[in-house]
């Protein structure tokens, strides 16, 4: 009973000695947060896009303008967060008919320095119908015609309009595009989540 009571002793003073050595040290649960498929974040471009001359997979960058809550209140998404994303699809306006097209979808955010994978739906901006519009203004002669030019294609195309709205009148349709979309920098719009997002801070 002597001897196994010394190997017990022996026992706890050395379990004592390493943890004097290896202290144990608290486990920190990480902290995360969560936003479901839906959220909308309020954004700001800082990229300038264009149906004209962006192309799909062009980088896109936006900046969160809004703090982003969660259910309780808690800040999940400081405003000035930056949403990194692309061009989906960039479709000039065609002549005589057919609308302009741009599309944007964003993949990841940074929050407070640590990138995370984010999906967002696609936000697309659909040009307006020219036609009917140019083919009216067209038919009042050269006048018309410069008007017309200016309108689609700017300074460059108003000459070009004059020449041919008083040569040969509608033919200013065949020769311009409808209007272009135009996402400028600064522009604000709201995206929503299409997946749950999961944010470690």
């Amino acid at each position: 009973m002597i001897r196994r009571a010394a190997e017990v002793g022996v026992v706890s003073l050395a379990l004592i000695a390493m943890a004097a050595v290896f202290p144990v040290l608290p486990v920190l649960a990480a902290r995360e947060a969560s936003l479901p498929a839906g959220t909308v974040l309020p954004v700001r471009f800082e990229t300038t896009i264009s149906s004209a001359s962006s192309r799909a997979e062009d980088k896109v960058l936006a900046v969160v303008r809004e703090n982003v809550l969660d259910d309780d209140g808690s800040i999940v998404i400081p405003a000035g967060s930056e949403l990194r994303g692309r061009v989906v699809s960039a479709q000039r306006a065609g002549k005589v008919k057919g609308r302009s097209y741009l599309a944007v979808s964003f993949d990841s955010v940074e929050v407070n320095g640590r990138v995370h994978r984010v999906s967002t739906n696609r936000l697309g901006v659909q040009g307006r119908s020219g036609a009917k519009k140019d083919a009216a203004i067209i038919g009042g002669g050269t006048g018309a015609g410069a008007l017309v030019g200016a309108i689609a294609d700017g300074k460059g195309g108003a000459a070009k309009g004059a020449l041919i709205g008083g040569a040969t009148g509608t033919g200013v349709v065949l020769a311009t595009r409808g209007p272009e979309v135009v996402i400028p920098a600064g522009a604000r719009y709201r995206v929503r989540l299409a997946d749950s997002l999961i944010v470690r801070r």
